[in-house]
């Protein structure tokens, strides 16, 4: 298992700068995930730049593993069903993985927060099934096959959170039956607030785990005891070390090398 680090949490810093400072305050890390769309402002990656010019894109390469860095994954995480952008940057985010040699790309599935799952009234089943039928199927199959076609080892990981079409593990299931090239990018903090057993959901995902985040979630007990776990104000996100002990850290580790050691040779797992 290799460690490294999502480069948005240095994006008051330009590529080098950030490179810099990983080099004199986490010279472990050396595999980067790197945001180039979606809600991620991709500080550092111009995709416009560096998609179809090759000269740009070994340049890029250059700078990274010219001082020992690799790209494990670029970000494209969003919403590429409904809001403008999201799906051309996916898009284009897929085609430049695969010239780069870049095996993994982490996204989201997209779609209506209000046809997620995280609501009921009369007609909300109807609606959601149309809204799968209609429009996140066909989609995805889209996208799949535009990522096979461009590489056939290229992984498209999506990262489970609630607003999302897919944003547990049963949602999450009916999209990994659309294509093989389609994965889970475990981010354990989306499933803590949800109350879903993180170990569980891992074990039941074997075999497709194909990338994974360090991020933590907190639970505030006398927000829960009044409002539940949907709302907002009960819990917050948290960095490793916030929340959850490292014994359940270990577990959580032990949990994703267990299942993935060798089904899936190139995972890693990202610090936030």
């Amino acid at each position: 298992m290799r460690v490294g680090l999502f480069t948005d949490g240095l994006a008051h810093l330009r590529l080098g700068e950030a490179l810099d400072w990983l080099a004199a305050e986490l010279p472990g890390v050396r595999d980067l995930e790197i945001g180039t769309g979606g809600f991620s402002p991709a500080p550092h990656c111009d995709l416009a730049a560096l998609l179809g010019d090759a000269g740009a894109q070994q340049a890029w390469l250059d700078e990274l593993e010219g001082r020992g860095f690799r790209v494990a994954a670029l970000n494209a995480n969003g919403n590429p069903l409904e809001l403008p952008g999201h799906d051309p940057q996916l898009r284009d985010t897929i085609r430049l993985a695969a010239a780069l040699g870049v095996g993994t790309v982490a996204c989201m599935s997209g779609g209506r927060a209000e046809l997620s799952g995280g609501a009921w009234f009369p007609g909300v089943e109807d609606a959601v099934a149309s809204y799968w039928r209609d429009r996140v199927l066909p989609y995805w199959m889209e996208i799949a096959e535009l990522a096979a076609s461009e590489d056939a080892n290229l992984r498209l990981c999506l990262e489970l959170e609630p607003g999302s079409a897919a944003f547990n593990v049963s949602t999450v299931e009916r999209l990994l039956d659309v294509s093989p090239v389609l994965a889970v990018n475990v981010d354990p903090s989306h499933f803590i607030w949800q109350g879903i057993d993180v170990l569980v959901a891992i074990e039941r995902l074997a075999g497709r785990i194909g990338f994974a985040h360090g991020k933590d979630t907190v639970l505030l007990p006398e927000r829960v005891a009044v409002d539940g776990l949907l709302d907002r104000t009960a819990w917050r996100y948290a960095t490793i070390g916030r929340g959850h002990d490292a014994a359940w850290w270990a577990a959580f580790i032990e949990a994703l090398q267990t299942v993935t050691r060798e089904s899936n040779p190139r995972y890693y797992t990202l610090i936030e």
